[in-house]
């Protein structure tokens, strides 16, 4: 009897457990079959492609949200809900500047709706078609250079496309950002005149108009990274030494910049953060030869914040020159080198230091690619000099460098 009172006492416990996991019942959080009143005195303010909407809610103490039911222009039908915590609620989606009916409802915990309000919006011009109108497609190195003012940083699907002979139209890669100023290089295609059309979608389908053009690349080759050299001497009058270490034993240097690796240390060209009284830092290196330089491709090196490798950061450079030279002077002036660009690098998400999109880390693993001045002689020799990197101070931290021209 005694085993069997101690069953009986542990078996409690979990009976009372199941009892009581029996009545989370997923449904409505209440029991009101009363619907509750509806929005009244609704306000409706357009804008670009949506339309806020402000209302009065009634004074129900069981209101869960507010749903705004409408049709896009492609038929489909959209949703929206707002929290019983706010009196306003945005409508988009809208591809045109058409007078849309919007139905809004207000629904309680028992998931009972009020009777419907039917209010009016006119939606100003998606920004899909004012960015369209924009767009620009030039011939660029080894391929075309799409370039467009996104000016409310909305989100964009750009899909450029190809025309393939038989295949008919081949989409290359899309280009999907929020940033203001758009511009995008297609790499490799031929010198040869090609067929492209471009249009712009976001995310609720809507498309702009297709913009078509006959485009000839320019000639690039990549400049065989084998031939790179250090300097002779390796730390070239007026630049810094770019070999700093952390403990004194990290091989850092110039030469880093063409092993292949991105972007672990401490595979880098490192100029010493502690130096910061005596102007821009800058490096200088060998090409191995010469050539009608096109551009130059720098990856720079990612620290690491919280865990994640983060670019735009510390010793990244933001403002900064590029020189080129064929016969540098060796007493490091700068007599002797032709400007190739002054540049700046650009977070795609415009975000405050230290923080960083998705898109943001991509575009810079990807290395960030400077376009150089093309009315100058053949050239060997590249000088860095930064201005300014994106601590705000002068020191420089590059893990790799592919520079592009022809040296026919």
């Amino acid at each position: 009897m005694k085993l069997i009172k101690s069953i009986l006492i542990l078996a409690l416990p979990l009976i009372t457990i199941l009892s009581g996991c029996q009545k989370d019942i997923i449904g409505p959080l209440g029991n009101n079959p009363n619907p509750p009143g509806p929005v009244k005195n609704v306000q409706a303010t357009s804008q670009s492609g949506q339309a806020t909407l402000t209302y009065e809610l009634p004074t129900d103490q069981d209101i869960a949200y507010v749903k705004a039911e409408y049709t896009l222009l492609s038929g489909a039908k959209r949703e929206v809900r707002a929290s019983f915590y706010t009196s306003q609620m945005v409508v988009d989606g809208f591809g045109d500047t058409e007078e849309h009916e919007v139905t809004l409802r207000v629904v309680n915990k028992s998931e009972v709706a009020s009777t419907p309000v039917i209010v009016k919006v006119k939606p100003l011009e998606n920004a899909i078609r004012i960015a369209f109108r924009t767009m620009k497609v030039i011939p660029a190195f080894g391929g075309v250079n799409v370039s467009l003012k996104n000016t409310t940083k909305a989100n964009l699907s750009i899909i450029p496309m190809r025309l393939e002979g038989y295949k008919g139209w081949v989409a290359f890669d899309g280009i999907y950002t929020s940033a203001a100023d758009i511009s995008k290089n297609i790499r490799g295609l031929d010198t040869i005149p090609v067929k492209i059309a471009v249009i712009i979608r976001d995310r609720f389908l809507n498309q702009t108009d297709t913009l078509f053009t006959t485009v000839k690349p320019l000639f690039e080759l990549p400049l065989a990274k084998t031939l790179y050299r250090e300097m002779q001497p390796v730390i070239w009058p007026g630049d810094q030494r770019a070999n700093f270490s952390n403990n004194g034993t990290d091989p850092t240097g110039v030469k880093a910049m063409w092993d292949g690796q991105t972007v672990n240390f401490p595979s880098v060209a490192y100029t010493p953060p502690t130096i910061t009284d005596q102007g821009p830092h800058s490096i200088t290196f060998d090409l191995g030869q010469l050539a009608q330089l096109s551009r130059l491709v720098i990856w720079d090196y990612p620290e690491t914040i919280s865990g994640r490798k983060t670019y735009y950061y510390r010793g990244n450079m933001k403002n900064f020159e590029i020189w080129g030279s064929a016969n540098p002077n060796p007493d490091g002036s700068y007599d002797s080198w032709y400007k190739l660009g002054t540049y700046t690098s650009v977070k795609p998400s415009g975000l405050p230091y230290g923080e960083v999109s998705d898109e943001d880390q991509t575009t810079a693993a990807a290395g960030l690619s400077y376009d150089l001045d093309i009315n100058v002689p053949k050239l060997r020799y590249l000088r860095i000099k930064c201005i300014n990197n994106w601590q705000g101070t002068n020191f420089l931290m590059i893990t790799e460098v592919q520079a592009y021209g022809n040296p026919k």
